[in-house]
């Protein structure tokens, strides 16, 4: 007997609720990265070891994850990685050191690397449970978080330009966040698929790949440069906008809007160009977008050309990571995991390049190098495998 529709749906909701939340808190205080420069009296690669650390608290959660996963469990792991995290936003606004607003993002990172894996893997177990496509809209929901995050930002800012009134207010929302959710967010997780269930809803592609080790580092790989460009759009748009083109304190947050305005749409409708196009295809053509997209803006130069770039951005690479997470995840646990690692760390370390690089020459160098993880992500997922016309795929 398949699932009851309404139980798909509240199972949807309920770990849409995890991606939103994780995307708001991430979105809030990188949106601020501005402030925070300022108050410490940071310079690029100051500001990148900040973004670094965050990275490196990602890769430390990792070994963590699996033995936190058999006590807690996805869902309590979950929620107690968003308790974290809502903690993490007063932390930082009360840090009156730089060695402490350290601390603060290296905690900030574990806890979101638990978080990633966590609601990641509900995603996928609610696609097999109930043999439809879904992962798309979930990370259409942290693309909503991190919209949500930057509009909140950049309202805050025209009020006062406090960081610890804003971080108030943001804690504030999470937190009514996770407590409205929470009769869902604390639902059982979703059972193993059943036999009787069709297999349809998921895309064809990258998801049926052979070759479990191989594959899972390639797609490791395709995942870490796909995170790096998502991470630099939401680290660096900002300063690029203020520093490069000389955009207003009040314009400067719009580069995330633009970036996640564009990719909640894209993944809204995403689940159903999967099924009729196929996850690889979608892959491949959305990072060359991507990369092209932004190279144009970089060349072109001026504030509106950049925001087009990051839209360009966000259309592209809308795709990229949940067609890769579901491929992952049909390779098996050890494959998701691995993944996951791999993305979560470039998602938060990544960036941290893009200082260093800009520290040495300019933030316009700094972007094209994201333009070029972009392209890289169609290079990766294009060794991963090849569509034959009937299509079943060939690992390489």
């Amino acid at each position: 007997m398949l699932p009851h529709p309404g139980d798909f749906r509240r199972d949807q909701m309920a770990t849409a609720a995890l991606f939103c939340f994780l995307g708001f808190q991430y979105a809030t205080w990188v949106s601020r990265l501005p402030a925070l420069k300022s108050r410490f009296g940071l310079g690029e690669t100051q500001l990148g070891l900040l973004l670094m650390i965050c990275g490196v608290g990602a890769a430390v959660s990792f070994p963590l994850v699996a033995p936190l996963m058999r006590l807690l469990g996805s869902r309590g792991l979950a929620v107690w990685s968003a308790l974290v995290l809502v903690a993490v936003l007063p932390a930082l606004a009360a840090a009156g050191s730089y060695p402490l607003a350290l601390a603060v993002v290296f905690v900030d990172g574990v806890a979101v690397g638990c978080l990633n894996v966590a609601m990641n893997a509900r995603g996928a177990a609610l696609e097999k449970h109930y043999g439809r496509a879904a992962m798309a809209q979930l990370h259409a929901m942290f693309s909503g978080g991190a919209f949500g995050g930057a509009l909140l930002a950049s309202a805050t800012n025209t009020v006062t330009h406090s960081v610890t009134a804003h971080f108030a207010v943001a804690a504030l929302l999470l937190v009514l966040l996770l407590a409205a959710s929470r009769p869902r967010v604390l639902a059982e997780d979703p059972a193993p698929p059943s036999r009787e269930r069709q297999a349809g809803g998921r895309g064809k592609g990258l998801g049926r790949l052979a070759g479990a080790s191989r594959t899972a580092l390639w797609l490791g790989c395709a995942m870490v440069f796909g995170t790096v460009t998502e991470g630099a759009m939401n680290d660096w748009s900002a300063l690029y906008l203020t520093e490069e083109t000389g955009a207003s304190g009040r314009l400067a947050p719009l580069g995330i809007a633009f970036f996640s305005v564009t990719m909640v749409v894209a993944r809204l409708l995403g689940d159903g160009r999967r099924s009729r196009w196929g996850d690889a295809t979608l892959v491949r053509a959305g990072s060359v977008l991507a990369g092209t997209g932004l190279a144009l803006a970089l060349l072109s130069g001026g504030t509106w050309p950049a925001l087009v770039g990051f839209a360009c951005v966000g259309l592209g690479m809308a795709a990229v990571t949940p067609c890769l997470y579901v491929a992952a995840a049909a390779e098996g646990p050890g494959a998701l995991a691995l993944v996951a690692a791999m993305g979560t760390t470039g998602l938060l370390a990544g960036p941290a390049l893009i200082g260093f690089v800009a520290g040495r020459t300019d933030l316009t160098v700094g972007m094209a190098v994201v333009a070029a993880c972009a392209v890289l992500v169609a290079v990766c997922s294009w060794r991963v495998g090849r569509m034959e016309r009937e299509g079943a795929p060939v690992a390489r």
